[in-house]
């Protein structure tokens, strides 16, 4: 119930735990070596072994004195049992530190390399076993240095060991999740060893010197990793998907001077530099707009309800047929006269050809009515085309909450989204892709141009929770008004001066960039 006892077994603890992290660091890097399931393993017997190891020398504590009798002098220095064992186990430590530096600083791949052959489990076990062998010498004769009694260092080892086991999972994972506090602890080592074979050559250096030096890189290691952290905080506002998209993009282009990229991205395009880009442009403007696919909708690339032509089939037979004359689609859009305009379905114009030439005198329009998809209108592209892939139709009515179409959509626009237009001989060109420079910062588009085709040309901001899906939707919701022809709306740095509207409806808009507005009057 001595106090002085207590006092000296709570310093020795502490020292024992700050004398084995440098033992806990090396079984992490060394147990990393092996495969997953058997590091928790080789980290417990390590551990294990340290201690049997520290309350064997801890029982022999008379032995301990005459390791300090000198064995042998060589050039003027002379040499005991515990500089001998300090020397050989400095130089291993070197050893062993170095070539794992040189492994991760050669920029191999790491995660092949440990797991070759070489990397057995007991060939891992035995090197920590001769390290434990240094760090318990070492650790051993501080604690005779501090405390009389032999339980109390036994108490104090213990305790210290446990407090090692319970930590050195969570910290092994912590060192080998961050490549560069690998770099850094191997670096601890090397200045252990270091001290090591200088005490193994009678040069005592204080370990305060050390620790002080460890203290400082830790330090700066710590506002490293705060500042990646902070950086990845400001990335996250960014959703997942966005910023995966853009790193892809980035390496596929070669552009290392995304500030926007992570260290490992820019590693990897390194080399690309100011190269030709892996990919050209078409490719990559495909690639664009796949990564896109599954944030758009569909009410984002269907031709609008004001856009089509529907057929009566209670017209004479006449009106139809002049109908069909004007038709440059492969399905006639039809309704009756019960419907009020909406769609009652799709009559493919190869069957109803067949039908002409077959019964030119009673043509039945009705039995020719087939049912194509409904897609509600806030459904993704992605699953739409799933849909498509398993329906026998590859055209669809684009219906909102209320069960009223909107619009229509096919798998060729789809299609178009990734691969662009395919324009046909005598079509007028899409509205969706009606989009043309105007000259430097300055660009003419439809309003019905969809905001996911604008910002591949003008990089303006737009909302993810946005309820409109075109350039005169992103107009009227920023004016809180239909525009009108000759108005100007200034946003996110951009002009948008309204050229033509027709029937309340957005036709075209020149828009250019502010700092170059003065130059495209």
């Amino acid at each position: 119930m001595d106090p002085t006892i207590w006092i000296g077994l709570s310093t020795l603890i502490v020292l024992e735990i700050v004398l084995g992290i440098d033992n806990i660091v090396f079984i992490a890097i060394l147990a990393e070596k092996l495969p997953p399931e058997k590091r928790d393993h080789a980290r417990i017997i390590g551990l294990s072994l340290a201690l049997v190891m520290r309350i064997i020398l801890l029982m022999f504590t008379g032995w301990l004195v005459t390791l300090t009798a000198p064995l042998f002098s060589a050039l003027g220095i002379s040499f005991n049992a515990r500089q001998l064992i300090m020397l050989i186990g400095g130089l291993f430590l070197l050893f062993k530190a170095t070539m794992e530096l040189n492994e991760r600083l050669e920029g191999g791949n790491h995660e092949s390399t440990k797991q070759k052959k070489a990397s057995r489990f007991w060939t891992v076990v035995a090197q920590i076993v001769v390290l434990d062998a240094v760090f318990s010498l070492d650790s051993v004769i501080t604690a005779v240095g501090m405390v009389e009694h032999v339980p109390v260092m036994i108490v104090a080892v213990c305790i210290a060991m446990v407090i090692m086991m319970i930590a050195s999972k969570p910290l092994a994972n912590f060192v080998n999740c961050h490549p560069t506090i690998v770099i850094l602890c191997l670096s601890f080592l090397l200045m252990i060893g270091f001290s090591l074979i200088a005490e193994g050559f009678g040069f005592s250096i204080p370990k305060g010197y050390l620790y002080a030096a460890i203290g400082f890189s830790i330090l700066i290691e710590f506002f490293n990793q705060m500042a990646s952290f902070n950086r990845r905080r400001f990335l996250s506002k960014k959703p997942l998907r966005q910023r995966t998209a853009e790193a892809i993009l980035s390496l596929v282009k070669g552009d290392v001077e995304d500030e926007d990229l992570d260290t490992n991205s820019k590693d990897l395009i390194a080399d690309a530099g100011k190269q030709t880009a892996v990919f050209n442009d078409q490719e990559l403007s495909m690639i664009e707009r796949v990564l896109g696919l599954a944030q758009r909708s569909v009410s984002s690339i269907m031709t609008s309800r004001l856009d089509i032509k529907m057929i009566n089939i209670n017209d004479d037979k006449e009106t139809i047929l002049n109908d069909l004359l004007e038709n440059q689609h492969t399905r006639l859009i039809v309704t009756d006269n019960v419907s009020i305009g909406e769609p009652i379905g799709i009559i493919p114009v190869n069957d109803l050809l067949k039908e002409v030439l077959n019964n030119q005198h009673d043509i039945s329009f009705t039995k020719l009515i087939k049912q194509p998809l409904i897609f509600p209108e806030t459904i993704s592209l992605l699953v739409a085309l799933e849909q498509f892939k398993t329906a026998k139709t590859h055209f669809a009515f684009v219906v909102d909450e209320f069960g009223s179409m909107q619009g229509i959509v096919s798998v060729t626009d789809v299609t178009e989204t990734i691969a662009g237009e395919f324009p046909t001989e005598g079509e007028d060109i899409d509205a969706r892709h009606d989009i043309q420079s105007g000259g430097e910062n300055c660009w003419i588009a439809n309003g019905y141009t969809p905001l996911e085709e604008l910002v591949r040309f003008v990089p303006i901001k737009i909302d993810d929770k946005r309820e409109y899906h075109t350039l005169a939707g992103l107009l009227m919701e920023h004016s809180q008004h239909i525009p009108q022809a000759g108005e100007v709306i200034e946003f996110d740095h951009y002009l948008f001066e309204i050229l033509e509207v027709e029937s309340h409806r957005i036709v075209k808009v020149k828009i250019t960039h502010t700092d170059a507005s003065e130059y495209q009057i």
